[in-house]
């Protein structure tokens, strides 16, 4: 669904980040979701080089994006928020309970078990570039990754979704995940892996999403030129 400035979803995004952040941006989690589940949304755009206006902290206490406002409730963090589109969305969380408990399962697995290692190695190779911890650092997490993404694999298997063949809320997390490693190879050795992430990402609500965030950016940087 195309953004509508008048949809009564709403979400907040930033109106830039540097090129190698772009369509990264959490955000894109709720946008895929709302895009699956065909609802229009609109967006806050943030100046992420401004100060969070007073009432954002109302919507995320922490001042980051995404929040989500629509006319019942007001949530942030995205693991939150995508649950919270699928609850209606047959696509994103199974009707059948014990499929949606797996979906779940893989939506949180994605979160806490997964993206912490990942997102150390980004802290190390972005935020700590150059420094002799980092440096001293990056072998031992790249070992953590690889045994995650070995066990993910394992899990994987042959399957076309982590759940067999239907996609869920717990693909879309783990692929948005998984893409925060991309241009470091450490999937290449798992071609399951690999295809699993083309497969998501092939989806036409994930390029809608990602065609999204990019032109909010786009939008910035003509403005700014």
């Amino acid at each position: 669904m195309p953004v509508d400035p008048k949809a009564p979803v709403r979400i907040s995004a930033l109106n830039w980040v540097p090129v190698f952040a772009q369509g990264h941006v959490r955000d894109l989690r709720p946008r895929w979701a709302l895009e699956e589940a065909g609802i229009p949304y609109a967006v806050r755009k943030l100046d992420v080089m401004a100060e969070r206006p007073a009432d954002y902290y109302e919507e995320q206490p922490f001042g980051q994006v995404p929040s989500y406002h629509d006319d019942t409730v007001s949530l942030f963090e995205s693991g939150a928020i995508v649950l919270h589109i699928g609850r209606d969305c047959e696509t994103l969380l199974p009707r059948d309970l014990a499929a949606r408990a797996r979906a779940t399962t893989w939506l949180i697995a994605a979160l806490n078990t997964v993206e912490p290692f990942l997102m150390q190695l980004a802290t190390i190779d972005v935020f700590a570039a150059g420094e002799e911890w980092a440096r001293l650092r990056r072998p031992g997490v790249i070992e953590m990754i690889d045994k995650r993404l070995a066990r993910l694999s394992d899990a994987l298997r042959e399957k076309s979704y982590l759940d067999g063949e239907r996609f869920t809320a717990g693909d879309l997390m783990m692929t948005t995940v998984l893409r925060s490693i991309d241009g470091k190879g450490l999937l290449d050795r798992y071609s399951n892996l690999v295809a699993y992430k083309a497969r998501c990402q092939a989806r036409p609500a994930f390029q809608a999403a990602l065609a999204a965030q990019i032109a909010d950016f786009e939008e910035r940087e003509s403005v700014r030129a």
